[in-house]
């Protein structure tokens, strides 16, 4: 049994493992700085609650990534062609978000809050587009049996870079500007770029060749049906599905129509950068590590469907926290107790939710449909949440977060309903 174990953990001792945590850190550091930490700036600077909320329509790449998928997984860049398809591709986002992130760094968002908001969104763009490529460059480097570690691994450099992103940039804006900030952020693609470059190309050249030497009108025809029309006309065959989607669109809907006003909640709470970015970006993190090992024992233990049914309730209850936060002010033992709740609770929800989104997909159309279902999931983050900071800015923060609390009802109603037609079952 112990020489079984030892087997299976060789695969950590891997050269690829490094790989895939640098990758992951890649991955990972873009997000904050168009999400929390953006926010934060955004406040710094001036802008209305309102505004805020607004800037979180830049996020919608991350919703529609599903669409241009298909052309990232299917077609060669020619300035990059030498790298290969997927490290092509990877190099090529890479570059484009340091020039965003400088377009960035190089804008206020007072006197130019559209120039913003369009650097913010090619930069949502590159970073989604990287997350497609770096996506398939892990699982294309990995047999079936070596996938659970990779994805750990891999999700490992992601939190790393959400705190670089995270509690690394508030420390830093906390002693200098928010524009050197967004210079330094950029090293983070260059990590990324010096891993790819010292990388190797997953070993699938050979089957691309091959359909690139068919005459064009059948390779376009297959294209069109193989990565465009078969993945959604499989996931439509399905049962409900219409309701499925309308479930994915609202179960998390309490967390994201929260996540906007955060930050802006913390600083009126009058937290200094260092407390926020202690407590929410290190502690927190580990707080989210920490709920989704248990979120993870728990689909494990009660199955997918009682997993979702418990973390849906705890993701209403933990918004009601903040509640106690607004009355407590500024208490750093309560904003721990807070962000503890919380992110527990939210990594519980990510653990269980993704096992749910990860068994609806077909095998034989695991990354198209997976796209689909994860952008679809996070409509709910990028465009309903953009009208946060009209609400917030018309309630107490009090209110606001019953609100928010009472979002998570829809998508529990429709869980209730998906059980109860057999549309999902508890694997």
């Amino acid at each position: 049994m112990l020489e079984k174990w030892r087997k299976a953990g060789k695969v950590y001792f891997d050269r690829r493992m490094l790989v895939m945590i640098l990758l992951g850190f890649s991955s990972g550091f873009p997000l904050l700085l168009v999400f929390g930490t953006f926010n934060l700036w955004l406040k710094d600077a001036g802008v209305s609650l309102a505004a805020i909320g607004l800037f979180s329509l830049a996020k919608t790449p991350y919703s529609l990534k599903w669409m241009w998928s298909p052309i990232v997984d299917r077609v060669r860049l020619p300035l990059f062609n030498r790298l290969g398809r997927r490290r092509g591709w990877a190099l090529f986002t890479q570059l484009w978000l340091i020039a965003a992130l400088w377009g960035m760094a190089m804008t206020d968002p007072a006197l130019n809050p559209v120039h913003m908001a369009c650097f913010a969104f090619l930069m949502t763009i590159a970073s989604a587009t990287q997350d497609i490529v770096l996506d398939a460059y892990r699982i294309e480097s990995f047999s079936n049996r070596e996938q659970g570690a990779g994805v750990a691994v891999f999700v490992l450099g992601y939190r790393l870079g959400t705190i670089f992103s995270g509690a690394g940039a508030l420390f830093m804006a906390a002693v200098m500007s928010w524009e050197d900030v967004y210079k330094i952020m950029s090293a983070g693609a260059v990590i990324g770029m010096l891993t790819i470059l010292l990388s190797k190309e997953p070993k699938t050249e050979k089957k691309a060749e091959k359909v690139r030497k068919q005459p064009p009108m059948i390779r376009a025809a297959e294209f069109l049906k193989n990565s465009v029309y078969s993945p959604f006309a499989d996931f439509m065959k399905r049962p409900d599905w219409v309701l499925i989607l309308l479930f994915i669109f609202l179960y998390r809907m309490s967390d994201a129509y929260m996540g906007p006003m955060a930050y802006p909640f913390y600083d009126d709470m009058g937290f200094s950068k260092v407390q926020i970015a202690s407590v929410t970006k290190i502690y927190g993190v580990a707080a989210t590590i920490a709920g989704t090992i248990v979120g993870g024992l728990a689909v494990s233990r009660w199955g997918i469907v009682r997993s979702l049914i418990l973390c849906g309730i705890l993701q209403g209850v933990s918004n009601l926290v903040f509640v106690f936060q607004a009355y407590a002010g500024n208490n750093l033992y309560a904003l721990m107790l807070t962000i503890a709740v919380e992110n527990v609770s939210g990594g519980m929800g990510t653990a269980a939710f993704v096992a749910y989104l990860s068994s609806l997909c077909n095998r034989a159309y695991t990354a198209t449909q997976y796209a689909l279902l994860s952008s679809f999931m996070s409509l709910a983050r990028d465009v309903f949440a953009a009208t946060s900071g009209f609400l917030a800015g018309t309630v107490s923060w009090a209110v606001f977060f019953v609100i928010t609390a009472l979002m998570s009802i829809p998508g529990l109603l429709i869980l209730f309903c998906l059980i109860r037609r057999q549309s999902i079952r508890n694997i």
